[in-house]
């Protein structure tokens, strides 16, 4: 069935009236109407930061210029305080508390279950195929479970997936779009987009697909884990939708100004230059990694910047004790913090490292050749 926005949003949430302000309307002049104290901040800023001044409530200037990045029109995108702003907001926008659910595809990234359970909404889990560590969809089985349950509005995809670092086929992704017994959205989720080897990202297809919700972040490939801001990519329609809804000052003016720093050609051009040192340390740690007789599989086609290691037993076997052995030993010890993720499915005995600098993964693979013999 066609997607239709209004069917869609809850009906308090369509109706919802924004919090608006003067600044909406008139950002310039002598402005005394946000009850801000003009007398400036008690604490040292930069020239022009403003910091006693509300930040722009529409982030105008870092949307035009993650247009031009993305290739996507600028009233597609809602800027959040990281990612996961997004999920939370997706869920309480398409789901009703205690009605409705999302479905999610085991194994992945932890957030879509906590917001759901936050928002009192149901979840539904739809395995990847996880044989041989190939962490693919199986659109067979998800539509199977969105024809059976119509309560289900959200289809939460990661691509490439946490853990998995693997991106997931667009045939897989288009034909859960295109599903015409489900009326809900598809968020798919891009964290990690920046570091496949080929442009892969399906952004620009919320131009064709009403339904499509894409979230990005500028944790990962630009290195700003800390400024704690993420995006969302849809249908101005379903945009308009969570900017209503969203707090009125979301993003910090600090926040902003760096990322919009981050965004100019010097920042892309560094972005890119790093990707790349990931990319050459990536296949370095994997090569040392898979030279120990203890580390079996490296697990999914590496599409991000960490990888997901077996560690065997002494018969050969991925082993969950053995992984979280050398997993404490290296944190309470060795002062190196890694993930242990053996208890995801399909990933018994494994450890989630990620891609440090020569100088990290030098020392990892040192203290490793020690704890794996």
């Amino acid at each position: 069935m066609p997607f239709s926005l209004a069917a869609a949003v809850r009906p308090n949430i369509l109706a919802l009236q924004p919090y608006r302000c003067a600044r909406d309307d008139y950002a310039s002049g002598i402005l005394l109407d946000a009850n801000e104290n003009a007398f400036g901040p008690a604490a040292a800023a930069a020239a022009g930061d403003q910091l006693e001044r509300y930040p722009d409530p529409h982030q105008a200037r870092l949307k035009a210029l993650l247009a031009g990045l993305r290739g996507v029109p600028a009233d597609s995108f809602f800027v959040g305080v990281g990612s996961d702003e997004s999920i939370d907001l997706a869920i309480r926008v398409f789901c009703a508390p205690g009605r409705d659910k999302i479905l999610i595809c085991p194994p992945t990234y932890g957030m879509y279950s906590v917001c759901a359970n936050i928002n009192d909404v149901a979840i539904v889990k739809v395995p990847l195929d996880v044989a041989d560590g190939r962490f693919a969809l199986v659109p067979s089985e998800i539509k199977k479970a969105l024809a059976a349950d119509k309560s289900i509005k959200i289809v939460f995809l990661c691509s490439p997936g946490n853990p998995t670092g693997t991106l997931l086929a667009e045939k897989d992704i288009k034909e859960i779009l295109e599903f015409e017994e489900y009326d809900g959205v598809v968020l798919v989720d891009e964290a990690y987009v920046d570091f496949c080897k080929q442009p892969s990202s399906v952004a620009s297809w919320t131009t064709k697909y009403p339904n499509l919700i894409v979230i990005q972040t500028l944790s990962k490939s630009f290195g700003l884990a800390g400024i704690r801001v993420g995006i969302s990519i849809a249908n101005p329609e379903i945009t308009r939708v969570f900017n209503n809804t969203k707090a009125p000052y979301n993003v910090s003016t600090l926040a902003s100004n760096v990322a919009i720093a981050a965004l100019q050609p010097e920042g892309i051009a560094k972005m890119n230059d790093n990707v790349q040192k990931i990319w050459e340390q990536r296949d370095a740690l994997i090569d040392g990694l898979q030279k120990f007789a203890r580390v079996g599989r490296i697990l999914g086609a590496n599409d991000a910047n960490f990888v997901v290691a077996q560690l065997l037993n002494e018969n050969g076997q991925p082993d969950n004790d053995f992984a979280l052995s050398v997993y404490k030993q290296l944190a309470e010890v060795e002062q190196i913090v890694v993930r242990f993720r053996g208890m995801e499915l399909g990933c018994t005995g494994c450890l989630r490292i990620t891609v440090g600098t020569g100088e990290e993964n030098k020392a990892l693979l040192e203290k490793l050749r020690v704890l794996l013999n």
